[in-house]
This record gives structure tokens, sequence and C-alpha cells, in this order.
């Protein structure tokens, strides 16, 4: 499933993946035994809201009032198990052979920066004000578009349901990412009955990650070479 370095690469503990898992896991915990006002009051404070960045006024507002950076604070925030147990799967999934190649302070900037241009993308895409935007899953879209930046020959395992039984196979992960990007595009479009998720975070995560990867590449090898001793 993950691509390995070269024998000779010194593989030194992962950390910035573990540290995010934590940070999801435990404020979705912290904020599930608040009570329910205060849970709500939590989401308002420090979840993006949808109508405030619609002038240059309101940008100039949010830059001095320290509102803008609820755009990376609603990464922490998730609103149920299943929102939050999908991110994670994926976080790791991914997250932990990208920090293998681009390092964990890169592998911190792309998650923030990611998921608060994702978050951005939504709140000017959503034309109703005062709708709150939270999760990781554009963050976590950041992370699959860079996986595939980095690593577009690498396979993926699958479990397929075969009759009965169940059949691990390994396929192009340039496939499955592809195909989970059309979905995204698809679901943009496909109406109000989706309208809980925000797709367009995904699909602009996912450039997100993959210009950041692209762009970050040369850096990247250096890295890779002076940990090979070159």
């Amino acid at each position: 499933m993950f691509v390995a370095l070269p024998a000779r690469v010194k593989r030194r503990p992962r950390w910035a993946t573990p540290l995010l898992f934590a940070a999801l896991w435990g404020s979705f915990v912290v904020a599930i035994a608040m009570p329910e006002a205060e849970q709500r009051a939590l989401m308002l404070d420090w979840g993006a809201l949808t109508g405030g960045l619609d002038s240059g006024a309101a940008w100039q507002q949010a830059l001095r009032d320290g509102t803008l950076g609820r755009l990376a604070t609603a990464v922490f925030l998730h609103a149920d198990w299943a929102h939050l147990l999908g991110n994670l799967l994926f976080l790791l999934i991914f997250g932990l052979p990208a920090e293998r190649a681009m390092g964990p302070w890169r592998l911190l900037g792309l998650f923030l920066l990611g998921g608060a241009m994702a978050n951005l993308a939504t709140v000017l895409s959503i034309g109703t004000p005062d709708r709150l935007v939270i999760g990781a899953s554009g963050a976590v879209s950041a992370l699959i578009g860079a996986y595939l930046a980095l690593f577009p020959g690498a396979r993926l395992g699958v479990v397929l349901p075969l009759g009965l039984y169940l059949q691990f196979v390994r396929a192009p992960a340039a496939l499955l990412i592809g195909l989970w990007a059309a979905l995204q595009l698809l679901y943009t479009f496909i109406g109000p009955a989706f309208g809980a998720v925000a797709w367009a975070a995904h699909l602009a995560g996912f450039a997100f990650g993959g210009a950041f990867a692209l762009i970050a590449r040369r850096a990247i090898a250096r890295r890779l070479r002076r940990k090979r001793g070159f």
C-alpha cells in the first residue's frame, strides 16, 4: 500500500501524522464531553462561517480581529464519529508515506494550509451566510493530492467483495484517487441531498496538495538525498 524508500535511507520516527491524529481525536472527545450549548458555542467560536469574506473590507476586518484563523481551527472540529473516523483513516493511509518523503514540518504545513484553503473555497462557494464549515476533510484531501504527486506509480490495497468472500487486491493509486476525485466533482453538482458535505473543500484541498508537492519536489528530493548520505 505504501511506497517504501530505499534500504539505505535511515527511517526516523514519524511524529507529525500521529500528532495530527491525536489532535483531531482529542479535540473531538473534548467537544462531545461538553454540554450541548457549550459545544455549539465552541463550534461557532472556532469553526468557519460562510458569508463573512465577501468584500475587501470584510477581509481586512477578519485579519484584524483574527477570525480569519478560523479557516484553520475549523479543521479540528467534527460533527460526529463517522465524520471524524473517516478523516482519521485517510490521514493514516496518506499522511504516513507523505511524511516519510517530505518530512514532518512540511507535512504539518501542508495539512494546516491545505485545510485552511479548502475551507476558504467552501466559505466562498456557499452563497447562504452563517453556515458552519468544520472538519478535516479538506486537509486530508490535500494529503491525497500530495500523495498522488509524490507517488504517481504507487499501488493501494483494496478489499473487494466477491460473493461470500473478500478479496484483497492492489490497484494503481492514480486510478483509485482519480475515481475519488471524479466523484467529488460529480457530487459538487448533484444537488441539495448532499448539501451537508462540503465537496468543494475536497476538490480545493486536493488541488492545493498536488500543487504543494509539485512546487516542493526539489526540496523534497534534496531532503531524501541527505537522508541517503549522498
